[in-house]
């Protein structure tokens, strides 16, 4: 199929995986980019600090985008915002009143803030120009304020974007953040060729449903029969549950304070432009905590996922400057656990109970969470609603994506179903759909001294020095002979064999050995050197203590 007439959906990140959500929908040559988003790393990726998608396809077509549409302000859709807009440049960023809000605290904190024109759009706002595309915005359901589901029409046809949501009914908020039911029939009645649907719960039965308004009566309960203190821990742009704690917290006569970095951030977006009320007095600072007796106080925090740095997880090693765990304290774990962060939960939840809390989690109480996202009888409706000719299920790993399909399927979707992976390319156009190739995807990697090259080499080789350690061997040559040159000096941190002197002189004798070979075969290139040591030394180690510690060796000559 020509890309005339047609258009082309790509996918950055979102599928086959939770987070790090970028779309890209391109006619007539020009671009639109729905959602920046960044995931966290899991326990094999060391050293990482947050997770982009790959944004080369981007930084090569940057000349071609006329628009960044951000759908709602959680992490995973627009975390990624200040290093989009150093990859690619200045393009201008479209969202809602408090998704805004949150963009523009993270470009104040990378220093950003006035290197790019801000959007601000609302739901239910006549269609706007983005490009070759009239932009609609419809008010969608979600756990955080303002979220909008996105249509783009052009000539070719109108493509929608969910955004993530469900129905609910009496949402927190009141009925003005309803999903827009009619709004949504008007795009199907006027007819949609292609939809890009949340698919997170679309494993999850309707018996798995819950309003997010059914939170708060099971905090109250919780924090009623408290002894102590009780810490809440969830995401920390999470504002509709934090009202349902704050509520819960006044009528049970506790203060509240925040602690997280984050979260305080996002606490007073959310003051500020009115999304989050808070009765005079209830709100006290980190600092007043030790004056509030235990059973008159709730703490919020940050570490829901385990996250090294965050405030939860530094409570539970007895880092944290302000809080210490103790006997009495009870921890509500108020959220899903995210794929891949189990590990680090559980050791959280592990040293918490340590400490003489008492945890409880959705796994006890389910009724302590409800998921913002639609299970799927909703997922079925919004389908019903929209009506779309091709549907590609996004926001969600691939068991995830292949339920949402196979219910696409079953309500009889009048043409294919295209099940994506980051990367590829979908055309699709008046007259079908079919897939055009791939442009590159992938992961890119920020650690504390910003994008990094770090590779799955580099990854491997922190994962060896983890279980077995580091070996380094430094040898002095004789420039001219090849020969060596005094003894070799060998290192180690983290092996296992450090303390045994006779393998310390088994590695010197086998560094000796190759250099001898090395000499007499008049081998003397350094990298050659190098890497004969490596795998004499590794073959050793192997060998007497069945480990893999990374070996740097190290030749100088003289």
């Amino acid at each position: 199929m020509s890309d005339d007439g047609a258009v082309r959906i790509i996918p950055l990140g979102g599928v086959g995986e939770i987070g790090k959500n970028m779309y890209v929908v391109e006619y007539d040559g020009r671009i639109v980019v729905i959602d920046c988003g960044v995931t966290f790393p899991g326990p094999e990726q060391m050293g990482v600090d947050l997770v982009l998608p790959d944004m080369t396809y981007l930084v090569e077509n940057s000349s071609r985008i006329d628009a960044l549409i951000l759908t709602h302000g959680h992490e995973d859709h627009i975390g990624a915002v200040p290093w989009f807009i150093g990859e690619v440049g200045s393009v201008p960023i479209l969202g809602t009143r408090f998704t805004l809000a949150l963009v523009r605290g993270k470009l104040d904190e990378h220093r950003l803030l006035g290197e790019v024109e801000l959007v601000e759009v609302a739901a239910g706002d006549p269609p706007r120009r983005v490009g070759p595309f009239e932009a609609e915005f419809l008010r969608v359901t979600h756990s955080i304020p303002d979220c909008v589901a996105v249509a783009l029409t052009c000539p070719a046809g109108t493509v929608v974007h969910t955004g993530d949501f469900k129905f609910d009914h009496l949402p927190i908020g009141g009925p003005s953040r309803r999903s827009d039911i009619p709004g949504l029939a008007r795009l199907g009645d006027r007819g949609v060729l292609a939809m890009m649907g949340d698919s997170t719960n679309a494993e999850m039965p309707v018996s798995g449903k819950r309003a997010e308004e059914s939170v708060g009566p099971a905090m109250a309960s919780l924090f009623a029969t408290a002894p102590g203190r009780v810490i809440v821990t969830t995401f920390s742009s999470q504002i509709d549950r934090m009202q349902q704690v704050v509520d819960a917290a006044y009528r049970d006569g506790r203060s509240v304070a925040v602690v997280g970095r984050s979260m305080v951030r996002n606490v007073n977006v959310a003051r500020n432009l009115g999304y989050l009320q808070v009765p005079d007095g209830v709100m006290i600072g980190d600092k007043e905590i030790d004056s509030v007796p235990d059973d008159e106080l709730v703490i919020l925090t940050t570490g829901s996922q385990g996250e090294p740095m965050s405030a939860l997880r530094r409570m539970a090693n007895h880092a944290h400057p302000r809080v210490t765990i103790k006997k009495g304290d009870t921890i509500v774990y108020s959220s899903r656990r995210i794929p891949g962060n189990e590990l680090a939960i559980d050791e959280t939840v592990n040293r918490l109970v340590a400490s003489g809390a008492r945890v409880v989690t959705p796994d006890d109480r389910p009724e302590i969470h409800a998921s913002g996202h639609g299970v799927s009888d909703e997922l079925a409706w919004m389908l019903q609603l929209v009506r779309p000719r091709f549907f590609l299920p996004v926001h969600g790993e691939a068991r995830h994506q292949m339920a949402h399909a196979e219910l696409a399927n079953r309500l009889g979707i009048p043409e294919r179903t295209f099940v994506l992976e980051n990367g590829d390319v979908l055309e699709v156009s008046g007259e079908g759909a079919e897939l055009a190739g791939r442009v590159e995807s992938g992961i890119t990697y920020v650690d504390s001294y910003g994008v990094s090259d770090v590779g799955e080499g580099v990854l491997r080789d922190r994962r060896h020095m983890s279980e077995d350690g580091l070996v380094l061997i430094v040898v002095q040559v004789d420039a001219h002979d090849g020969t060596i040159d005094g003894t070799p000096d060998i290192v180690t941190r983290g092996f296992g064999g450090a303390e045994d002197e006779q393998l310390i002189d088994a590695i010197r004798d086998a560094v000796a050995e190759s250099i001898a070979e090395s000499s007499e075969e008049r081998v003397h290139e350094v990298d050659v050197l190098q890497k004969q040591l490596h795998d004499a030394v590794a073959a050793l180690i192997n060998r007497k203590l069945r480990q893999r510690p990374v070996i740097l060796p190290v030749v100088v000559e003289v």
